[in-house]
């Protein structure tokens, strides 16, 4: 069977990366305090409570999904925003882009009698378009319960990432994201993975949040999970990394329809909050931006 590799919170990020680089996978063991696993717990409780079950083999027939988790959970606010993640996130994805945003939340409950999901890579979303020398998501899952191969473990191919993408795994080169609640397992979107089997008669539970480079469509539309009236309640920092900035010296703007003094026409989205911020506005020109589309 293949292994994932397990690290500690201590552990330096550049030995993290390079094992993200060599296994596109691995789990940092005990990252959550028991106090807010349980908090996340109480958060998600009423909406996996009403949550209908997938209706096809991916979504999965025992499973439950349940999304704008920053507008639902303040302690999953604080995952997102998590200092040594982002860091991660930042040294990851950064080679390709200017700034990364917070590009999908869910919560996932794998019941009883779950079968396994079909294996596949994240980046497949965008259709094939993007070259697979620049990675498309740097992916988090926290450890809500305790995750083991009996209850639905995520499976993993180690090493995945740089095979010929028709390649398929042979049973013995699957792992799978044994850990315990707490514990976080991250990713890359060009890794082979997908939920596993619950042969138990209790359900796993774990909080993904997958951050990507500011220039991709998000997975999930954060401005409809987390509309104004719901963002102008969070930090300037969950508002920007949401996707409520500037990804660019244009990119992202936007004007707003009833304004009639000018004030906010062809600004960044912070400016509909109060905020002045507004990185792009002085250390980009449009000469920079001519120069920067003939690159190769």
């Amino acid at each position: 069977m293949g292994e994932i590799r397990h690290v500690s919170i201590d552990t330096p990020i550049e030995e993290i990366l390079s094992i993200l680089e060599e296994d596109a996978g691995l789990i940092i063991d005990n990252y959550l305090s028991k106090e807010n696993v349980n908090l996340i717990k109480d958060d998600l409780r009423p909406y996996l409570e009403v949550t209908r079950h997938g209706q096809d083999e991916f979504t999965g027939f025992e499973t439950k999904r349940v999304g704008a988790l920053m507008a639902r959970s303040k302690t999953c606010q604080d995952l997102a925003l998590d200092p040594l993640i982002n860091d991660m996130v930042d040294n990851f994805l950064g080679p390709h882009c200017e700034n990364y945003q917070l590009h999908f939340t869910s919560a996932i409950q794998i019941g009883p009698g779950e079968s396994s999901q079909i294996l596949h890579r994240d980046r497949g979303l965008w259709g094939g378009y993007i070259p697979r020398r620049i990675e498309t998501q740097f992916s988090t899952v926290w450890a809500i319960t305790d995750f083991t191969k009996e209850n639905g473990a995520t499976q993993v191919v180690p090493g995945s990432h740089k095979w010929d993408k028709n390649r398929q795994p042979l049973p013995e080169e699957i792992a799978y994201a044994e850990m315990e609640a707490g514990s976080v397992f991250i990713y890359t979107g060009s890794v082979l993975h997908g939920g596993g089997t619950n042969t138990t008669r209790e359900s796993r539970l774990g909080v993904f949040l997958h951050y990507a480079p500011g220039w991709l469509r998000q997975e999930e539309n954060q401005y409809l999970s987390c509309p104004p009236e719901i963002a102008k309640t969070f930090s300037p920092e969950l508002r920007s990394l949401i996707g409520y900035s500037k990804g660019g010296y244009v990119l992202g703007f936007f004007s707003d329809p009833t304004d009639e003094e000018g004030k906010l026409e062809s600004v960044s989205p912070e400016k509909l909050f109060g905020e002045s911020n507004d990185k792009y506005e002085n250390l980009a020109t449009p000469e920079n931006l001519v120069k920067e589309s003939t690159k190769q």
